[in-house]
């Protein structure tokens, strides 16, 4: 009896693996054509000049150049985006694995340059693929010294509530002044983008701020929920409005809202506080230099072709990254779930 009850055992388990292998195969193998088609996407989409360009989906080469930049939360580097990710490793039964527990966008408006001209670039729903510019493992115990966690990196973990003695990898991705980016992407007539409203985390190019300070009023404090329920522009309270803006901008995480703006009053959970100050200043033409604060046309997602890449690298690389993965995944995936197919039957006795 007791023979039979570790044979059901050790046979249950037999079968996870070809089930899962059966599902990732069939994945994979979807996948790999995704990719082949973004490939093909690319290719046969030719690159353009920015002063040249035309209305649509197109790929654009450029520095990224910009009025305004903001400090990135854990290497603190000057730039116009950043992405800030925690991982904590954490024990699953027997296994341990890496899950994320706290991630932070923000970015200013940015431009890219081709020497032709410049465009503003809205980077909400991008794809993004960009340089890491800071990776690094943190473990505090008796046993192992790791490296010493910066300031900037434990203010990024109580922020968002991460315990720092648990075993932590940080990484963040930015967009820095002068970085080459690759953009394929849907340029359209300006929605109403207004680059001369500062972000009040944003700072000039030379170091001060973006806002001046005769120009800032008195932050008047605002909760907002961390879920708004969708309403009516016509009935929506001066909050609301504001809370809009906010999302439109780009400041989608309440979290981030926190991170932002300087207030001192406390939020009660769920709650994000912000000032309001953000938008009061216009910035004028002289102080930002040779930018169109107010562009007629937009490189950002489109409502009909979604696709939208932000990449660190030329085209000509992504293609062939492109290329070795789909390839990979439309063989790998079938050869794969064969694998996983002959193994069930053959455990059932099929074969």
């Amino acid at each position: 009896m007791l023979a039979s009850a570790n044979f059901s055992f050790a046979d249950e388990h037999f079968l996870i693996l070809p089930v899962i292998g059966l599902a990732a195969g069939l994945y994979f193998f979807y996948r790999g054509f995704r990719l082949l088609q973004r490939k093909r996407l690319i290719l046969n989409t030719p690159a353009s000049k920015i002063r040249s360009a035309s209305m649509g989906l197109v790929e654009i080469s450029g520095l990224a150049t910009g009025p305004y930049v903001m400090r990135s939360p854990l290497k603190g580097v000057d730039c116009y985006y950043y992405q800030s990710t925690v991982w904590e490793r954490r024990q699953r039964g027997k296994n341990s694995e890496w899950v994320k527990v706290a991630e932070e966008n923000l970015h200013v408006p940015f431009y890219v340059d081709d020497s032709t001209d410049k465009v503003l670039v809205d980077p909400r729903g991008a794809d993004m693929d960009l340089h890491c510019d800071f990776q690094e493992e943190y473990h505090r115990s008796i046993l192992f010294a790791g490296p010493e966690m910066p300031v900037g990196v434990q203010e990024f973990l109580a922020r968002h509530g991460v315990d720092p003695d648990k075993r932590i990898k940080v990484e963040e991705h930015c967009i820095k002044p002068k970085n080459f980016l690759f953009v394929l992407g849907t340029l359209s007539q300006n929605p109403g983008f207004d680059a001369s409203i500062a972000p009040a985390w944003a700072q000039r190019v030379n170091g001060k701020a973006a806002i001046p300070a005769e120009d800032q009023a008195e932050p008047e404090v605002i909760r907002l929920s961390s879920a708004p329920v969708p309403t009516p522009t016509t009935a929506m309270t001066q909050q609301q409005k504001i809370a809009a803006a906010l999302s439109k901008a780009g400041i989608t995480n309440p979290a981030a809202w926190d991170v932002a703006l300087s207030s001192g009053a406390a939020a009660a959970p769920g709650v994000a506080t912000i000032s309001t100050a953000m938008t009061k200043a216009q910035v004028s033409a002289q102080q930002v230099g040779s930018f169109d604060l107010h562009p007629p046309v937009v490189l950002m997602k489109g409502s009909h072709e979604p696709t939208f890449l932000i990449s660190w690298r030329s085209q000509r690389d992504i293609v062939a990254s492109l290329g070795w993965k789909s390839s990979l995944m439309i063989w790998g995936g079938p050869a794969l779930t064969v694998l996983c197919v002959y193994l069930l039957l053959a455990h059932f006795g099929h074969l």
